[in-house]
């Protein structure tokens, strides 16, 4: 208070305290909103690398299925044509096995980048939050 019974409005520490409850709960509000968009922006991401490594896999899936074709048609062709022809048919199968290798591959690492589905940087925001705000509610 000032000589003449009004209180200052540049001293926080005069503040009432209706005034520092609604600042810190407008504060408190601002902060879930804001971890509820991380969250959300994190789950999108994960999200994306689900959808990408099961494509992938979707991918390899299918290409293993023409190596399987190959294949049967490298047997008939070594069993019904001249060494040329099989040669060749087993070169396309060795290179289709390598693909599906490789979709096999990059697809697994894509669901292991994604996993645990759960948003992990705003799990330890939120905590580091309530350890803060804990901090100066003991001050």
């Amino acid at each position: 208070m000032t000589a003449d019974g009004s209180t200052r409005t540049g001293d926080k520490a005069q503040e009432p305290v209706g005034d520092l409850v609604q600042r810190a709960s407008q504060q408190l509000s601002q902060l879930v909103r804001d971890e509820m968009r991380l969250a959300q922006a994190e789950m999108t991401e994960k999200g994306k690398r689900f959808g990408k490594g099961g494509g992938l896999f979707g991918g390899a899936g299918l290409v293993g299925v023409l190596t399987l074709q190959a294949l049967v048609a490298t047997v008939i062709a070594a069993l019904a044509l001249t060494l040329d022809v099989w040669v060749a048919a087993l070169i396309v199968t060795g290179a289709l096995a390598v693909i599906t290798a490789l979709m096999a591959a990059f697809g697994k690492q894509q669901i292991r980048k994604a996993t645990p589905p759960k948003p992990e940087q705003t799990l330890d925001s939120v905590r580091a939050d309530v350890v803060e705000i804990k901090e100066k509610a003991q001050r």
